[in-house]
């Protein structure tokens, strides 16, 4: 079973958090949801270590909310994490022994896309890092 958006029609989810230690979970829990009801349960833990690891580094690093959006499509599901600090994270190679500074390696490991954007000046001054998943295909046509 694939997403259930029309492809002129996308679903769009949104959330707002607080930038404190207990957003990364509340923020999983809703990815996963959406991931769910959009019948792609099989991207769902995926598609929350990526957010998880977004609205971590907005808690550690970040300035303000955490604001997220899911766009579902008829191909694929974006996850945007939003913060108004407009510094872009980088990443980084972290030594064997730290717990820290895998997040975006994460990321780019386990989605199929992902980036980041500062914001336009009218918009404000914050940045969003998003990922995207393609949605699978629903049927594999068989010879007749």
């Amino acid at each position: 079973m694939g997403a259930h958006a029309h492809p002129e029609n996308p679903h769009r989810y949104t959330l707002s958090a607080p930038a404190l230690p207990t957003s990364p979970r509340l923020c999983r829990d809703f990815v996963r949801g959406i991931f769910a009801a959009s019948g792609l349960p099989q991207l769902a833990d995926a598609a929350a270590i990526c957010t998880s690891e977004l609205v971590t580094n907005v808690h550690r690093h970040g300035k303000g909310d955490v604001r997220m959006a899911a766009t579902v499509q008829h191909d694929r599901v974006r996850v945007t994490v939003h913060d108004d600090s407009p510094g872009l994270p980088s990443p980084r190679r972290a030594a064997t022994d730290e717990t820290n500074g895998r997040g975006l390696f994460l990321v780019t490991a386990l989605s199929d896309i992902c980036g980041m954007t500062t914001d336009e000046p009218t918009e404000g001054t914050g940045k969003a890092v998003w990922f995207e998943f393609n949605v699978p295909p629903t049927h594999t046509k068989s010879p007749t």
